[in-house]
């Protein structure tokens, strides 16, 4: 997930996960880089699409990569679609 999508949380990108690879921070979702299969069905699904490939991410956004991988395994595990936060544009 990206940084410019903090604070919001969308959710709808968990329930096609295959392996179910999401985790849940207080205000971003994080992706599991060792359990994800890149099989790409979440990327759609983003409704702000802050979800990309690993070789497709952005320059600016690389850091995130790092942080997924760090707070994945330290944060619960979701697999299912929840409202948006409060203050979430809505789509």
């Amino acid at each position: 997930m990206l940084p410019s999508h903090t604070g919001c949380k969308f959710t709808d990108c968990v329930e096609v996960c295959p392996v179910e690879c999401f985790y849940e921070g207080d205000d971003i979702l994080y992706i599991h880089a060792d359990e994800c299969i890149d099989c790409g069905a979440c990327v759609p699904e983003c409704p702000v699409e802050a979800i990309f490939a690993a070789e497709d991410v952005p320059d600016e956004w690389q850091s995130y990569t790092k942080l997924n991988e760090e707070m994945a395994p330290k944060s619960p595990h979701i697999d299912a679609k929840k409202d948006p936060m409060p203050g979430c544009p809505s789509l």
